[in-house]
């Protein structure tokens, strides 16, 4: 069993927090207002460049999404913690359906060049299905779900925290701030848009009569962490079929790009290799209007295994909207992420 450090009230972890938050706006706000102001949010599908080659993570999982802190030029992705594990505090090693239940990730820090950094475990948070990082002075600052559902595993709330190496942090930690802006809401995952200062929220709602019904919400971050929950814009997903299955969202200008996909199937199946799979990218306008045709997405199409996971902005460098890739065998899946567009 690997030693872990655990959040505690006693750690001095989150004696900081605000004023890594207070820092982060204004050493990650310093960097972000020497980039271009993005404009409509549109990208172009010129760019297919490959942005990390395939790279183990921390655990064997398949990733399920990644974002950038482009102020240090670090990537953060989250997975399901994998079964056989026993971390401090558990009574015995947990079966990967019970990990899944329960909501348990772990986080990968991976240098730019694709070198793992540092790792941190979260316990009851959600399913990993999007991730915001927010640069502060003292390190990155990440948005997850969180106050996962006993019956899904997926989280009802958002939050955001640190990122210590080697930590292991519980969702019912007193430090924590969960975010509930929509009471009742199913499977709420965070991304965040560092380049306006926005948090968008993905939720589903479920009516008493009729079909779950997934939304897009995005806030201004001061107003978000004021607990003042008031959307600037609320839109309905639209533009993906119901046997499309999601893989992750991200916001960037005034459109939600959302993924959908699955992996490859054997050649007699639906979605073979050869046919370049079926992973596509929708652009959803903020201020509503026609939604285009989803753009299929061909890029890193020789990879053996290719399961879409998780849609990202990198900003650095000029933004490029990113898509990830699960690959590998399947008892040691990797990473792998490409550029599909540039802005």
């Amino acid at each position: 069993m690997e030693r872990q450090r655990k959040y505690s009230r006693r750690t001095a972890l989150w004696a900081g927090v605000s004023a890594a938050a207070a820092a982060g706006g204004l050493a990650g706000g310093r960097w972000y207002a020497e980039q271009q102001a993005h404009g409509d949010g549109t990208f172009e599908a010129a760019d297919r460049s490959q942005i990390l080659a395939p790279t183990a993570l921390h655990q064997t999982t398949v990733p399920q999404s990644f974002a950038f802190d482009d102020s240090r030029g670090d990537i953060y992705a989250v997975q399901l913690a994998q079964g056989g594990l026993r971390l401090p505090g558990e009574p015995y090693r947990l079966s990967s359906a019970e990990r899944e239940k329960r909501g348990d990730l772990c986080v990968t820090r991976l240098s730019a060049g694709g070198r793992p950094s540092g790792h941190m475990f979260l316990r009851g948070f959600g399913h990993g299905v999007s991730l915001g990082v927010e640069p502060s002075a003292s390190g990155a600052l990440l948005w997850t779900e969180s106050q996962a559902d006993p019956a899904t595993g997926y989280g009802r709330a958002v939050t955001r925290f640190p990122f210590r190496d080697g930590a292991v942090l519980d969702s019912d930690h007193p430090g924590l701030r969960h975010h509930r802006p929509v009471p009742g809401s199913l499977a709420n995952q965070p991304s965040v848009d560092m380049a306006a200062r926005r948090v968008m929220v993905s939720y589903w709602t479920v009516p008493a009569y009729g079909r779950r019904q997934q939304w897009y919400a995005v806030y201004a971050m001061a107003d978000f962490l004021a607990g003042r929950y008031e959307p600037l814009h609320t839109v309905p997903q639209r533009g993906r079929g119901a046997a499309e299955t999601f893989q992750g969202c991200v916001l960037y200008g005034d459109r939600v790009y959302q993924l959908a996909g699955n992996p490859y199937t054997r050649a007699s199946g639906a979605n073979p290799a050869v046919s370049g799979g079926n992973t596509r990218v929708t652009a959803i306008g903020l201020s509503g209007g026609p939604v285009p045709a989803p753009r299929r997405i061909t890029v890193a199409a020789d990879l053996a295994y290719r399961e879409p996971e998780g849609l990202a902005v990198r900003l650095a460098g000029g933004p490029r909207l990113c898509v990830g890739f699960a690959t590998g065998s399947s008892r040691a899946r990797m990473l792998a992420i490409h550029s599909c567009g540039r802005a």
